[in-house]
């Protein structure tokens, strides 16, 4: 039987400890029964947990590669971009429990009915927003001012649009965690110089970078890099 703990640093987030002395990461389930993606289901101590699969979430690859900062808390107004089917963007649902928000933005029509019908149908803390996010504009009457920003998307220029969201949605203090996909950016260059890219322009625009994470082995030529909006 395994065993699970609360993370010591990080709010929201749970280990659990298998016999064999094995540690995976975990959320605590606001939707108990339901699963999002086929991730594991751990009953402990009357209250269920999903196994955070990092070979399915670039979060919990981040977790199981040592991430350091984690600024998505209980609580949180979180601004996901590129929200997919809701992977992790259901952990992050997780994370931030019933008194925080995820507004998820996700370009797809497909991809959206999916995220609808299979998660934010029974996720009251998260608002699925069918939009470009290269441009918020569109949907500014949308969102309220987030505590965060998760960016996970396939587009050249990923720290511009996050830059750009930063600008309209994130309260002055906050956290961003993006998610750089460097064949997304530029396949004539080497990873490491398009991660120097991409945080070069987060500097520019009053980011403050804290943490950069290479994700191998679980994703090639990514990196989730951690910065503050300090203006």
């Amino acid at each position: 039987m395994e065993k699970v703990k609360a993370h010591e640093k990080f709010s929201g987030i749970y280990e659990t400890i298998n016999d064999d002395g094995r540690v995976r990461f975990a959320t605590l389930n606001l939707t108990p029964g339901r699963k999002v993606y086929g991730e594991q289901l751990i009953s402990y101590l009357d209250k269920e947990y999903r196994i955070f699969d990092p070979f399915r979430s670039k979060l919990a690859a981040a977790l199981l590669k040592g991430l350091s900062i984690l600024p998505i808390q209980v609580g949180h107004k979180v601004l996901y971009l590129g929200a997919s089917t809701g992977t992790t963007a259901s952990h992050v649902s997780d994370i931030v429990s019933v008194e925080g928000h995820v507004y998820c933005v996700e370009f797809s029509p497909r991809v959206m009915r999916e995220l609808i019908n299979n998660v934010c149908a029974y996720r009251e803390n998260m608002s699925p927003i069918l939009a470009d996010a290269r441009m918020p504009n569109k949907y500014r009457m949308l969102v309220e001012n987030v505590h965060d920003i998760y960016c996970d998307v396939a587009q050249p220029e990923q720290a511009k649009l996050l830059a750009d969201n930063a600008d309209m949605f994130l309260n002055r203090g906050g956290w961003i965690m993006l998610a750089v996909k460097a064949r997304s950016i530029d396949v004539t260059k080497e990873p490491t110089e398009v991660y120097r890219m991409e945080i070069d322009v987060l500097k520019e625009r009053g980011f403050s970078v804290k943490e950069t994470i290479h994700l191998e082995p679980y994703d090639k030529a990514h990196v989730m890099i951690v910065a503050q909006f300090v203006g």
